[in-house]
């Protein structure tokens, strides 16, 4: 919409106009792809009767139980969901711009990990594009190697991500654990990241946070990706502004590189989670071009498992230094500071892959595709089509369906309640796609707490809301009439 026709719209007026813009692309985009998934179901249900030989009568009485299941599919999807409807069992992860707590579903009893967002974080670290792509991505991925999204909302407060609860914890916990990986065990581990990284490709999707803390661990101990830019994304150390005033200069955190490996390990893992959770973060695991003002693509996602394919063999990451900046430094002069300790051998072949992974982006491996990475000699005995149905490399002891011994222990406290609107009701509406979801119909996620008189005041919108009403009823015309 140009300004010319409207020259004294108000920043309030354009950011309507602009959510507006959005909820009609996600409307339209979540309707055609429930037609073509109820037509879809429609057609298979044909195709078993076909195959089982039923008669007339008995395809009618299968024909109208599909019509009911339909309509009851169709009214959940309607159902607004809230806090009220899930019971917080445990905190299992905390951090400095929210929390994620293992929860059941009241009326189903199903377990889930609901991520818990504070609003004022997202929108005063301007992040609000970090949490649709994270959104975006959970919800359009069908994949075994991505850690799935049930439902989404948000309060005044906060914002609610229903997510998939995977018992075997994350990466970093597991090499908190260990002191290092045997070579087989990095195998299998290496070998599972890269195919979640490809499917996320393969979506056209960077991750470009790919760390241990983002590996989850499922019930028999084979990985997922999670974390699409969302918390992470907060953290400082993902700013090139962070480290602007900061020379490109070889680091001088002399004492932590004379350390011998036994002692840089103990550091890192007595720092590591500390730095987890903080609201810098580190940089151990990002590319440097992802710093340079010059753009990175997908191939940024191998030079981080690179890292922590160092790692799960070393002990700790190749640029770890007692702070974030001093990292920074390693990083960007990767030439001169990745080094392999000699106290602690690895494989010629695991040392070139590494090698492989993190160098310039133009040789990189991976750059011709991930047959590239597959092929390589590391990966000689992978059995890549048939991974993760074999046993993980490292078995996941799972008492109950709630059993949350893989996860660090933190103090409960109550949910921070909405008792006033801390975000501003403009602010808000910058958020109100994001919580879009497979079971919350479009138009119910308008939030409550904006006065209906504050839309009808203002005659654009009320031109837009005459506008979507008759898009919808010519799509609905031309999509399920016909």
């Amino acid at each position: 919409m140009s300004a010319a026709f409207y020259p004294s719209m108000s920043n309030h007026t354009k950011e309507r106009v602009t959510i507006t813009k959005v909820t009609l692309e996600n409307f339209y985009s979540n309707l055609i792809a429930q037609h073509e998934e109820r037509e879809m179901r429609q057609r298979k249900l044909e195709k078993v009767m076909d195959e089982e030989g039923l008669g007339d009568d008995e395809k009618r009485m299968r024909r109208s139980q599909h019509a009911r299941k339909e309509t009851e599919f169709l009214r959940l999807k309607r159902t607004r969901l809230g806090l009220d409807d899930f019971e917080s069992l445990k905190v299992i992860g905390r951090g400095a711009f929210g929390e994620v707590r293992l929860v059941q579903k009241k009326d189903t009893g199903h377990i889930y990990a609901m991520k818990i967002l504070r609003k004022s974080d997202m929108l005063e670290k301007e992040q609000v594009g970090h949490i649709r792509a994270e959104r975006d991505i959970l919800v359009e991925a069908d994949s075994q190697w991505v850690v799935k999204m049930f439902y989404s909302f948000q309060d005044k407060l906060n914002l609610y991500l229903i997510m998939e609860f995977l018992p075997g914890g994350d990466m970093m916990t597991l090499l908190m654990k260990k002191d290092t990986l045997s070579e087989e065990e990095t195998q299998f581990y290496i070998a599972e990241t890269v195919l979640a990284i490809d499917s996320i490709h393969q979506m056209s999707f960077i991750h470009r946070d790919i760390k241990p803390d983002n590996l989850l661990l499922d019930s028999k101990g084979h990985v997922k990706l999670s974390d699409f830019g969302l918390c992470t994304g907060l953290k400082k150390a993902h700013r090139t502004e962070f480290y602007r005033n900061l020379s490109h200069s070889l680091p001088s955190d002399f004492t932590f590189q004379n350390m011998n490996s036994k002692r840089k390990a103990e550091t890192w893992k007595r720092n590591r989670r500390q730095l987890a959770f903080s609201t810098v973060g580190t940089p151990d695991y990002i590319a440097p071009e992802v710093f340079m003002q010059t753009g990175y693509n997908k191939l940024c996602d191998w030079w981080s498992l690179g890292v922590i394919m160092y790692e799960m063999l070393i002990g700790y990451p190749p640029f770890c230094s007692e702070t974030p900046q001093e990292t920074y430094k390693k990083v960007m002069n990767w030439r001169e500071t990745l080094i392999f300790p000699p106290e602690v051998p690895i494989s010629e072949k695991a040392k070139d892959l590494i090698l492989r992974f993190c160098c310039e982006s133009e040789t990189r491996i991976g750059a011709n595709g991930v047959e590239d990475i597959k092929s390589n000699p590391f990966f000689e005995a992978v059995d890549w089509e048939h991974i993760r149905e074999r046993p993980a490399a490292i078995s996941i002891e799972i008492k109950s369906i709630d059993d949350t011994s893989n996860f660090d222990e933190f103090p409960d406290s109550d949910i921070l309640q909405p008792g006033c609107a801390i975000v501003s009701q403009c602010d808000s509406y910058a958020l109100y796609s994001i919580t879009v979801s497979h079971t919350v119909h479009l138009l119910c996620t308008i939030d409550c707490s904006v006065s209906p008189t504050k839309y009808t005041a203002n005659p654009l919108h009320s031109i837009t809301l005459r506008s979507l009403n008759g898009l919808i009823m010519c799509y609905m015309k031309s999509r399920i009439i016909t």
